[in-house]
């Protein structure tokens, strides 16, 4: 089924992204995973620590629990633009940073998504500096 408004598109990645942030400081876990398909499948570019493709919402979970430990629960999410078409895949230009290797850090993405009416499919996560992104996220635990 098409993303068939703006308003939709923001209305869903709104609550992706704000339970991912509620998650990413340690509650919300059945919150995140009830927006995501069971199917659905999160590709992370890169040498990193958090790169890697990730198949089904165990997997994506896990994804995104990593992630949060490694950044010891100081992740956050900032979006900033949201770019849509005409069908069910939408763009998020999307800042972060954590505390990882005793610093703040910083960093941009873009997420490709696709969407259905209720739940996320499918992301591709598109850092703007690939670089920046691996040596951030090189942090060992």
């Amino acid at each position: 089924m098409s993303v068939d408004t703006r308003a939709h598109a923001a209305e869903l990645l709104g609550r992706l992204h704000r339970a991912q942030s509620r998650f990413y400081g340690g509650v919300g876990h059945d919150e995140l995973r009830e927006l995501l398909s069971e199917q659905v499948t999160w590709s992370v570019p890169g040498e990193n620590a958090i790169a890697g493709y990730y198949d089904g919402i165990d997997a994506v979970m896990d994804y995104f629990r990593r992630r949060r430990d490694l950044a010891r629960r100081s992740l956050r999410l900032y979006p900033r633009d949201l770019l849509t078409g005409e069908g069910n895949m939408v763009a998020s230009i999307t800042e972060g940073s954590a505390i990882l290797g005793a610093r703040e850090q910083r960093w941009a993405t873009v997420g490709l998504y696709r969407l259905d009416r209720h739940r996320v499919q499918a992301c591709w996560l598109l850092p703007l500096d690939q670089a920046a992104f691996d040596r951030i996220w090189a942090a060992t635990e």
